[in-house]
């Protein structure tokens, strides 16, 4: 398990991609079961995935749906923060890294640091999550589109399958695509 801030981000990246090449524990567990599934899931590609809080049941059973990595971009002190999380994933022999973003003010760092960690995570298949999936279709957008390089008009389609970003969000992503010269406006 990872917390962020890190001390040294630096030496955090080295860990992680240690922790990513070496990663092959395997744990058995059953499959989720399909009304469990967590609200506003958006599946982005083969390998990212992002969704609301999800039940503990349903963090069971990501080994077995071929989950290599979770991303959890809330506080762990939020309300319907699954207590045991990075237990239930880490037991899966998965990788648990909460970066822990105030909902009201996201920052420049907050996205820098979720796309350092997606780029150490780089071939695996991701789980990113919230408690709604706002930061977490906001996050991967801006990923996809500033990382990744994507059409930010096809990037963009899974953000308003959830919602349109407003406020500080809106402000985060407005700013971010300014700086990286991305012309899109998508509100």
């Amino acid at each position: 398990m990872v917390n962020f801030p890190p001390r040294s981000f630096t030496a955090l990246l080295a860990w992680l991609t240690w922790l990513v090449a070496s990663t092959s524990i395997c744990a058995a567990s059953a499959p989720p079961s399909e009304s469990l599934a967590p609200p506003n899931l958006v599946v982005i590609s083969e390998r990212i995935t992002t969704v609301g809080q999800p039940s503990a049941d349903w963090l069971s059973g990501l080994k077995l749906q071929g989950y290599d990595a979770v991303i959890y971009l809330a506080p762990a002190t939020v309300s319907d923060a699954v207590k045991d999380e990075p237990l239930i994933v880490s037991r899966q022999g998965l990788i648990f890294v909460n970066i822990p973003i105030k909902f009201a003010s996201p920052t420049e760092q907050d996205f820098e640091n979720f796309a350092a960690v997606m780029v150490a995570l780089n071939k695996k298949k991701v789980l990113v999550h919230c408690q709604i999936n706002l930061r977490a279709s906001s996050m991967v957008f801006l990923y996809r589109t500033i990382v990744l390089k994507e059409n930010p008009n096809t990037a963009y389609d899974s953000v308003s399958k959830v919602w349109v970003p407003d406020g500080a969000w809106k402000q985060l992503i407005q700013d971010q695509l300014k700086k990286h010269h991305i012309n899109f406006v998508p509100f």
